[in-house]
């Protein structure tokens, strides 16, 4: 039997995601992160063929541990309540998760998405539709029936939430502990209940 990889795929994950972290997505090369474990470059070669294999599938991990919890959340009732608790989770994590929030923060095109597998380019596609229909389900829970309506949900739990991670971030590299607080209660005044309520009667 052959010895067993001294630096498992996660290792080298944790490594790759520190760069993007510290420095940017430039700075996480294949010989870098086979400097951060200490282990010879072949050792990355093993785990991930190229760099595109290696930075995809550090969106993926990212990306699928962020959505695992959104979707709970997204889930909860009532539906008002849903709504405060999803965008007072995307500071919270970030803010449990920096490493992985900085390269979520990143964005899949600067992580070279174009030169991406094709099976990982649609393995994004799906996580972020499956996301996206869960936003949508708990917005027509919200009684959102027109496009605007459901927009306003996205703005409430996505786009605000994920402005002030961003600006704490990149001016910080930390998020306050009031900030999770801080995106609920936009979301709350952004859901007026003449517009969208928990009472399902009007459908």
């Amino acid at each position: 039997m052959g010895r067993p990889a001294k630096h498992d795929r996660d290792q080298l994950l944790d490594a790759a995601a520190a760069l993007v972290a510290g420095s940017g997505p430039a700075a996480a090369t294949m010989s870098a992160v086979a400097k951060a474990v200490g282990a010879p470059s072949g050792s990355v070669y093993h785990r991930f063929p190229d760099r595109a294999s290696l930075l995809s599938a550090l969106w993926l991990r990212s990306l699928t541990r962020f959505h695992t919890g959104l979707h709970e959340v997204l889930r909860e009732e009532p539906p008002r309540a849903a709504a405060r608790a999803a965008a007072a989770y995307v500071v919270t994590w970030s803010r449990d998760n920096l490493t992985d929030a900085a390269v979520l923060l990143a964005g899949a095109r600067e992580l070279g998405e174009h030169d991406w597998p094709p099976t990982a380019r649609e393995a994004t596609d799906q996580t972020n539709t499956a996301i996206m229909t869960a936003i949508t389900d708990l917005a027509h829970r919200l009684g959102a029936r027109t496009p605007t309506e459901v927009d306003r949900v996205v703005l409430a739990i996505v786009d605000i939430p994920y402005t002030l991670v961003r600006r704490h971030l990149r001016t910080e590299g930390t998020i306050p502990t009031h900030a999770p607080e801080l995106a609920a209660e936009a979301a709350e005044a952004l859901l007026p209940p003449t517009v969208l309520t928990d009472d399902h009667s009007n459908r």
